[in-house]
């Protein structure tokens, strides 16, 4: 693991810093992790994976930046921040409908504390064993604490899950729920941190990143019963507009409001603020998918088998262009394609 040297506070000292860091909190013993996935792992320049299992499957590559102040607030749980870091990679594998091989960590801090170390690495290792996954190399340095991951699965390009494919008539499919998380980062915002639900937090700090049906959607795909996926980061309409960007032209979507599986934190919020939260908030990390209305049955039969993980119809693609939201009186909205702005938007 070619690690440059982090500036150190006690108990871990300088001349220590980097090759203890390492030895301390992220090389494991073959009896704590998961079985190697990689040739030649943590200790050197780089890491040696061997070539995909299956003889169609190629490697799914993604990357994911977390800044304190951007994507995460100061006083963030250190173990949740590691789970965090590691499952935004993981959705984004699952939208692909990719298995999760192993992954690369960057980490900068300001000091390099113990404390904070031991849990972060808690929170990241957890989620890594639950999907059978192995840390293969990364860096750390001193600076503004920021985590970096890179994560590599395995897909049958034949069966993966792409942007670029939702057609005219298919149905909007969207698997858990949405708001809560974005609940939960409007309050802190608001200078109400004390009253954040511990539910809306915690939808915040551990999101539970859909891999398995992922997969299972990509099953679906390969005989074309789905077509197109994204993960819901920045908020379902600024990803559904993404997806309508990247397939063919002249492609329009249609939400029903009524339809939009609102996280039960939510409940106590005006129908507006709750659409807001829904459609516009961001951090759920769910999937979105599309897929044609023959495939209704199929989809449905998945509820419940992840997790617990339901998946709801909300909405069908329609010739035209953009977004349109129908209330359950008939009327309609253009819906504007909005949602977390990473450049210019409103800091943690």
């Amino acid at each position: 693991m070619g690690f440059s040297c982090a500036q150190a506070s006690a108990p871990l000292t300088a001349a220590m810093a980097e090759f203890e860091l390492i030895r301390r909190f992220f090389a494991r013993s073959a009896s704590a992790c998961p079985p190697p996935q990689a040739l030649l792992g943590i200790g050197d320049d780089c890491a040696i994976l061997a070539a995909p299992k299956g003889p169609n499957e190629r490697f799914a590559i993604t990357t994911d930046l977390l800044v304190a102040g951007v994507h995460f607030f100061a006083d963030v749980d250190p173990q949740a921040l590691g789970h965090k870091a590691l499952a935004v990679n993981l959705s984004d594998l699952a939208a692909m409908g990719a298995r999760p091989v192993a992954y690369v960590l960057a980490l900068a801090m300001p000091h390099a504390n113990e404390d904070w170390l031991a849990a972060f690495a808690r929170g990241i290792h957890a989620l890594a064993d639950r999907h059978q996954i192995e840390l293969v190399g990364g860096d750390t340095t001193s600076g503004p604490l920021t985590v970096g991951i890179t994560a590599l699965g395995e897909v049958d390009p034949a069966s993966a899950l792409r942007r670029d494919r939702a057609r005219v008539g298919d149905d909007l499919w969207v698997s858990g729920t949405l708001g809560g998380a974005a609940l939960a980062v409007a309050e802190r915002r608001a200078g109400r941190g004390h009253s954040v639900p511990l539910a809306a937090q915690r939808c915040l700090d551990w999101p539970n990143p859909r891999v398995d049906l992922g997969l299972a959607l990509a099953q679906l795909a390969a005989h074309g019963r789905v077509h197109a996926a994204i993960d819901v980061s920045d908020g379902l309409a600024s990803e559904l507009g993404h997806l309508l960007q990247r397939s063919e032209p002249g492609l329009g979507a249609r939400l029903w409001s009524s339809r939009l599986p609102a996280d039960p934190v939510l409940q106590a919020l005006a129908p507006i603020d709750q659409l807001e939260l829904m459609l516009h908030g961001g951090d759920d990390y769910e999937l979105l998918f599309t897929a044609p209305a023959s495939a209704r049955g199929e989809i449905e039969s998945l509820a419940g088998r992840f997790d617990g993980v339901a998946v709801t119809r909300f909405g069908m693609l329609e010739a035209g262009s953009g977004l349109v939201l129908e209330a359950p009186d008939g009327t309609q909205r253009a819906l504007p394609a909005r949602g977390f702005e990473h450049f210019g938007g409103a800091e943690c």
